[in-house]
């Protein structure tokens, strides 16, 4: 595990605050690099089906973009998964 800069930090050291910082394996750390986490979530529709799956803490208006950056499928899909009852459901 590394710790990443949601927000870049480019040469900044106000950027090394608790709140800008996130667990991330090394090879999304580097593929992510420098980009600001909007596109590198837009560089692919499978980040925001991940987004979804597992960022039921994230604020309303970045799951409603994964949303829509995920499409109808995923999205209902981590709707279903989301469900505590499922599979199990009668």
């Amino acid at each position: 595990m590394t710790l990443d800069h949601v927000t870049p930090r480019r040469g900044q050291t106000a950027y090394d605050r608790r709140d800008n910082l996130v667990l991330c394996c090394p090879a999304c750390n580097a593929q992510k690099a420098d980009q600001p986490f909007l596109a590198f979530l837009l560089a692919r529709r499978a980040r925001a089906a991940s987004l979804l799956r597992y960022g039921e803490h994230l604020s309303p208006m970045l799951l409603q973009l994964a949303r829509e950056i995920a499409g109808p499928e995923a999205s209902a899909r981590a709707s279903r998964l989301a469900d505590p009852d499922y599979p199990y459901a009668d």
